[in-house]
């Protein structure tokens, strides 16, 4: 089921010169500027310690744009994604267990929120990386087995709303889930933020404050 269901630094006081920025990002830059609401979270990740030094991923639905920084704070790497065909902050009670069949369009979410993902396996062999296991919210490589649905050709646009398609995970052109998302959260788990779309980012993260002063964030060719 999990298959089928389906994601420089940024705080505060960091030089954001192009030659700082090219020497905090790593060789797998992120395909576009860092979205504001993503560069503002990310700023208050690493000024309220969130993460707890682990690495995390920041997922902005509204931009259908998701970025992985290491656990410094350190972007690795963006890419547009595929996201759950309705809008909506919660997962529908129960459905980690239903039959896709049962499935209705409006109840195909990705949920907002705070979640401590690692890396596992699906019913079959290829890994994936599970966000909210028992929801069956997983972040993966993009699936291509319904040729209608055409996902490949979904990434490639410009328009967040071609993003809608999947049944809640997160899917991620398989390229960059190999060079970026596989090697962040190989021996070690991760946060895995997603904001919301619907409510307020602070009622999802009570915690959450926008920092004052926050930085551009770098901005690069994709890998």
């Amino acid at each position: 089921m999990a298959l089928a269901l389906g994601l420089g630094l940024l705080s505060a006081g960091v030089s954001t010169t192009p030659a700082a920025a090219a020497a905090r990002t790593s060789h797998h830059p992120a395909p576009t500027p860092v979205s504001n609401d993503a560069r503002r979270f990310a700023d208050w990740v690493m000024a309220s310690g969130d993460s707890h030094g682990m690495p995390f991923v920041i997922l902005d639905k509204t931009a259908a744009e998701l970025f992985v920084f290491y656990g410094d704070g350190r972007l690795r790497g963006g890419s547009q994604v595929l996201l759950g065909l309705a809008r909506g902050d919660a997962s529908v009670p129960g459905i980690g267990q239903r039959k896709l069949s049962d499935i209705r369009p409006q109840d195909r979410t990705t949920p907002a929120g705070r979640f401590v993902a690692s890396l596992g396996h699906d019913l079959g062999p290829e890994d994936i990386v599970w966000v909210d296991y028992d929801n069956a919210i997983g972040l993966h490589r993009v699936i291509t087995t319904n040729p209608k649905e055409r996902r490949l050709q979904r990434l490639a646009t410009a328009s967040p709303l071609d993003k809608r398609i999947t049944y809640g995970c997160i899917n991620v052109p398989a390229r960059f889930y190999d060079t970026v998302v596989q090697p962040a959260f190989t021996g070690t788990s991760g946060v895995v933020y997603i904001l919301p779309e619907v409510r307020a980012t602070a009622d999802v993260f009570p915690g959450y404050v926008a920092v004052e002063g926050s930085r551009p964030a770098p901005h690069a060719a994709a890998p």
